[in-house]
């Protein structure tokens, strides 16, 4: 069959959006594979650092003031006396928390007024396929791609509450060692500087995330106000919890060829994922997508002659995004097993460290840096 289609993007959530809209600025021609709409509510936020903020702005898909949120401080409590806290540098934040459903519905609306990009029910032939179908990706299976998965004895389960006390444009996270294991709780500032709700992501062994799913809301929240020691007042739960497992993961190849020799790459879940403690799920999948859309760039200059799925492209975005996301994996990944550590010397280690931490000025100046994007 003719190749109508340039590139072929499977999956429509906001990794496969971004960089639909990203293509169609080269005026390449795009198909959107598009999903079943959800039938759930959609609970989650995700921490945006300036990276995403300036990609999604360039997309006009940047949510308003009161759907993304600076972030002013950010105050992490180890498990024994462990503190440390950052303050934003500048007026605009640390980072920014982001209410999911607008930003999925702000892309879905740049992506219907562009005219390069066609809905899709099925994938059609394409010079390149990028396989967006996030974590369970049923292409990427097919494709008999090695993704080798990490478990942790965590599931996340996620809300949205309001509280007594307004937040302050603050995110909070707690390190506590319970009786099943480690779980690891985080307040996320929601609508705009002055609001009072937030989004929760609580990381807890699996069978108190299932006990937390079956509390009533009353009782759920008198559990969060516990473990986040009252700082945000009184906790109201304001919908329904979502719950998943939590594992890192990493596939052996990011791109590669069907039988027919059109190429094939992987962004987004569908080729990483990492424990949520430190905020940078969608940044790196947006990072993938960037990273992507610079490199086929290219082809506007004097590599124009080259087809969009050429190996030499493919090459330089495999070879970039794993670069990248390996610091990230080896940092995330050894925090969350040295609070896991069940052993008194390793916990005392570990929040003197943070304390430690929380006193050296350029060093955290540094980290904020590499954390802000």
């Amino acid at each position: 069959m003719a190749q109508k289609l340039d590139v072929c993007i499977r999956g429509d959530g906001m990794v496969g959006r971004t960089l639909a809209l990203l293509l169609a600025r080269q005026k390449l021609r795009v198909g959107l594979v598009t999903s079943a709409p959800k039938t759930t509510q959609d609970v989650r936020a995700y921490s945006l650092n300036s990276a995403s903020r300036d990609l999604l702005s360039g997309l006009r898909c940047w949510p308003d003031a009161m759907h993304a949120t600076p972030v002013q401080h950010m105050r992490v409590w180890g498990d024994d006396g462990g503190f440390t806290h950052f303050e934003s540098p500048t007026p605009e934040g640390l980072t920014w928390i982001v209410d999911v459903p607008v930003l999925e519905a702000q892309l879905a609306e740049a992506v219907r007024y562009q005219a390069e990009i066609t809905p899709l029910t099925a994938p059609e032939p394409a010079a390149l396929t990028v396989v967006c179908e996030g974590r369970a990706s049923a292409t990427r299976a097919e494709l008999g791609v090695n993704f080798e998965v990490l478990p942790y004895q965590q599931h996340a389960v996620a809300a949205r509450v309001r509280c007594s006390t307004p937040h302050r444009q603050q995110a909070l996270q707690w390190f506590t060692q319970g009786v099943h294991g480690l779980e690891i709780l985080a307040l996320l500032p929601l609508g705009g500087a002055q609001g009072d709700t937030a989004s929760l992501v609580w990381s807890l062994p699996p069978e108190r995330a299932k006990d937390m799913l079956a509390l009533s809301p009353e009782a759920f929240g008198i559990e969060l106000e516990h473990a986040s020691n009252g700082v945000l007042g009184q906790i109201a739960l304001t919908s329904e919890r979502a719950m998943w497992p939590l594992q890192l993961a990493c596939a052996d190849r990011w791109t590669g060829s069907f039988a027919d020799g059109s190429a094939w790459a992987l962004a987004g879940d569908a080729a990483h994922n990492i424990h949520p403690l430190a905020g940078l799920g969608l940044n790196l999948g947006l990072a993938d997508v960037a990273e992507l859309a610079n490199v086929l760039k290219a082809r506007e200059a004097k590599d124009y002659w080259r087809s969009v799925g050429d190996r030499y492209f493919m090459r330089r975005y495999e070879r970039a995004r794993k670069a990248d996301m390996v610091p990230t994996w080896v940092a995330c990944d050894g925090l969350q097993r040295l609070f896991a550590h069940p052993n008194p010397g390793v916990q005392a280690l570990r929040n003197w460290g943070m304390n430690g931490f929380n006193s050296l000025a350029t060093v955290k100046a540094w980290a904020m840096h590499q954390a802000m994007g």
